[in-house]
């Protein structure tokens, strides 16, 4: 098996749900059926024959998507799991066991009398389209062949005006020199926790570490990184490090529940890079909190008094202690933005800053569909580098300035101020859409 199917399975996902691939109703076997089975009424003493299906599961649908059931009779499924990873198929309200990738099982309802769905089981996979409608002929109401997006009314709701519990501490935007190292070896546990990313509001984040973002990797052009990825998680996890140079089939290949992989490259190129899960779909499971940077220093990188890194992510929220809405993810429908992870949160714990004293921002836009415009109020930057590359240097005998710094999504760099009087200066993401929902926090001069 190539372990590079799931990346094609999520492309494969995606054109599913925006309706490039298009799959039918299928009708029962006909060999399995009586001429009688068509529909509508019949006298009650009556038999119904069983029907019998071959339904094809793959990354990430369900083919056919929809099938036909004479009222009352027994359905016989011969499942074929097509996909790169592990799938299911279970009736609305019951459970069924895992299907290997490339195994088969025979799956048995017994009379059914009303229209249903059955779905794959594995998180994120029925929004992502894994869904057979169930159509009991006869049956007035039809089931829907996708998942409907979940009722507004449940989803977790963030309240601008709310505040975090005295005890919460924001996360830690300091970051630290290189350690000289030239391997850096680490180790990786992925972990699905429920976290709060706003005041009273908790999800189900899938995350490298606990946290999300992950923890910053720092190193030097021409440094080894040696990571062991463990997942302690429930479903088939990857990473893949942007700063590498590596064939994605295999370090950054899916593993399952209890496995672990050492995914090492060396760092040939500067830069401030992403790294993020790369198991199907996608989407769901980088916007579910599985992301992080790795900040590969430039040759000659000047020393400054206060380095921070700024990390933006959107926030997509389902219910309240549950993951984040796959379909609001794919309809690019976010609930808001945030720097490293939470909303607002260097607003209620503002980074602390000296007067005149030098500062490096390196900022990640690890976001899966929002661009960030980062701006501090009262500044100028004076130093701007950005996807390996300087854009202004301090000392250029123009001396010209700069005001924002442009990120698409998983680009990175960073900026370079000082703030000169006592007092509290926004930092912000300038697509003021989000900078009101959740991407704003302070820098506090004393």
């Amino acid at each position: 098996m190539n372990p590079l199917l799931p990346w094609i399975g999520a492309t494969v996902a995606l054109g599913l749900l925006v309706g490039f691939v298009v799959v039918g109703v299928f009708k029962p076997d006909t060999a399995f059926t009586s001429a009688a089975s068509a529909g509508g009424t019949r006298p009650a003493s009556a038999a119904v024959a069983d029907v019998k299906f071959d339904i094809e599961l793959g990354d990430l649908y369900i083919k056919p998507s929809s099938i036909d059931v004479p009222r009352g009779a027994k359905v016989v499924l011969n499942v074929v799991n097509k996909g790169a990873m592990d799938h299911n198929l279970a009736l609305e309200g019951r459970d069924e066991p895992m299907i290997k990738a490339g195994g088969s099982t025979t799956i048995t309802w017994d009379a059914l009398t009303e229209s249903t769905q059955a779905w794959c089981l594995v998180a994120g996979h029925k929004a992502a389209g894994m869904v057979l409608a169930v159509n009991v002929q006869g049956d007035t109401a039809a089931a829907v062949g996708q998942n409907a997006p979940a009722a507004a009314g449940n989803s977790a709701k963030i309240d601008a005006n709310a505040k975090p519990a005295a005890d919460w501490k924001a996360y830690d935007p300091i970051l630290k020199p290189a350690d000289g190292n030239k391997v850096h070896e680490v180790e990786m546990r992925v972990k699905e926790s429920k976290i709060e990313v706003a005041p009273g509001v908790q999800q189900d984040l899938w995350t490298f570490g606990g946290t999300a973002p992950g923890p910053v990797l720092r190193g030097k052009v021409g440094d080894t990184f040696r990571v062991k990825l463990v997942n302690d998680g429930t479903m088939p996890h990857s990473i893949d490090f942007h700063a590498s140079k590596v064939s994605p089939d295999v370090q950054m290949r899916q593993i399952k529940p209890g496995e672990s992989l050492i995914y090492e490259f060396k760092a040939e190129y500067a830069g401030v890079f992403t790294y993020h899960c790369g198991a199907a779909p996608m989407i769901h499971h980088m916007g579910n909190g599985m992301f992080g940077a790795v900040i590969v220093d430039p040759p000659n990188l000047p020393k400054v008094d206060k380095e921070i890194v700024l990390i933006q992510s959107e926030l997509y929220l389902g219910p309240n202690g549950e993951v984040q809405d796959l379909t609001k993810m794919l309809a690019n429908d976010s609930d808001g933005a945030v720097f490293n992870g939470y909303f607002n949160q260097y607003a209620f714990q503002p980074i602390e800053v000296k007067r005149g004293e030098r500062v490096r921002a390196w900022v990640v836009n690890a976001a899966i569909n929002d661009e960030l415009a980062f701006h501090t109020v009262g500044t100028i930057f004076d130093t701007v580098w950005k996807e390996g590359n300087y854009q202004l240097k301090r000392g250029n005998p123009d001396h010209g300035g700069s005001q924002t710094l442009d990120l698409s999504p998983t680009q990175g760099g960073f900026v370079e101020f000082t703030l000169d009087d006592p007092g509290s200066y926004p930092f912000l993401n300038h697509e003021m859409r989000n900078m009101s929902r959740g991407a704003l926090g302070l820098f506090s001069v004393k």
